[in-house]
């Protein structure tokens, strides 16, 4: 049976919608005497099948829902409605003939939120159906200010990451479009991980959000470093180097630092995972712990491949621009030896997103 509003010449958007499932006409009928005109929109379904296809195109706010139905019984469609995303939300009260206390318990286990048998006393229809649209019209509200927090805080985190990344290139030779190419290299390469067999079980969309956002503070502990070496613009002496090679564990400091102060968000938990091990090596060369193969943090190999492609693709005080061809090959000749083979070879295999990416964001 197709959806009809039957309420009382009330057409507004605000209006709570009512569906209304049973096979019995008269029943249906007594259901709707008892709820008309008080401000609902009332929705019709026969059979389960029709009531599924109402509740995914009209969204309503509330089900009273028969259990005995031919074709398709009510505890199948509540169990239908609880597994399908669209509907889970939908607020279930069952209207049965039913009376036993384990008809009533296989009723509130599927999910549904109220039970009334039958012949049903109107006054209490009306009241179990304003007390559950009243709490359904709460929980909305909730739902919709944690939503709003939910992205004022992911908001106020970015701009924070981006402010200290920022900060870190004010002090580095390292300008332009150097964050922005970074973060993009390093999802370029993430989403193509996340199809691969060995890495899909850690990347989720989740985590691979929250790597596009920490990438930037990988060089965050460079703040920390001095002029006469930051800024050289020759090739450093072993001990400008080792002081150089610090900003992996300040940077890692300073953001355990943050931690401590406001708490443990999981973008500053990566941030700071990146700052400490983007310069290890798989091969164990690399500083400042030694770590080797999947030791390093997948998050720390991304960063590790994508920020020397960039670096060696930009000009410096120090060298020129190379181009990208040379990069590829440098890049390739260490695959085994700094960079993780795998990743090498994924983050190499589309050179047109890499060249694509450079070009959005230039120097």
């Amino acid at each position: 049976m197709a959806e009809r509003n039957t309420a009382s010449n009330k057409n507004s958007a605000s209006e709570p919608k009512v569906l209304l499932v049973d096979d019995n006409t008269t029943n249906l009928q007594l259901l709707h005497e008892t709820l008309d005109g008080l401000g609902y929109k009332l929705l019709i379904a026969k059979n389960g099948p029709t009531a599924l296809r109402i509740a995914q195109k009209a969204g309503p706010s509330l089900i009273l829902l028969d259990i005995m139905m031919p074709e398709m019984d009510g505890y199948e469609v509540c169990r239908r409605l609880k597994a399908d995303s669209q509907t889970s939300k939908i607020p279930v009260i069952f209207i049965t003939a039913l009376a036993d206390e384990e008809d009533e318990a296989k009723g509130l286990g599927l999910g549904a939120v109220d039970y009334i048998t039958k012949p049903v006393n109107p006054e209490l229809v009306r009241a179990r159906v304003h007390n559950h649209l009243e709490l359904k019209r709460y929980q909305d509200h909730l739902e919709t200010l944690v939503a709003v927090r939910t992205r004022r805080l992911a908001l106020t985190q970015a701009v924070t990451i981006e402010s200290l990344a920022t900060l870190a290139e004010y002090r580095d030779p390292e300008t332009g479009g150097h964050i922005k190419r970074t973060q993009n290299y390093v999802k370029a390469l993430a989403v193509r991980l996340k199809n691969h067999p060995r890495f899909r079980e850690e990347l989720s969309d989740e985590v691979i959000d929250l790597l596009y956002l920490s990438a930037p503070l990988h060089d965050l502990g460079k703040v920390g470093v001095r002029d006469n070496v930051l800024l050289k613009p020759g090739r450093l002496d072993p001990d400008e180097f080792e002081t150089m090679k610090t900003h992996t564990t300040l940077g890692h400091e300073l953001l355990n630092h943050l931690m401590d102060q406001h708490g443990a968000y999981y973008m500053i938990q990566m941030g700071a995972e990146v700052a400490l091990s983007h310069h290890e090596w798989w091969d164990g060369g690399g500083y400042p712990l030694g770590w080797r193969g999947q030791e390093i943090p997948l998050s720390a190999r991304i960063v590790a491949l994508t920020d020397v492609y960039d670096a060696l693709t930009s000009k410096r005080i120090y060298k020129e621009a190379w181009d990208h061809q040379e990069a590829i090959n440098a890049i390739r000749g260490k695959a085994g030896t700094q960079f993780d083979p795998q990743l090498t070879e994924l983050f190499l295999s589309n050179p047109e997103e890499l060249l694509a990416i450079r070009q959005t964001y230039p120097d």
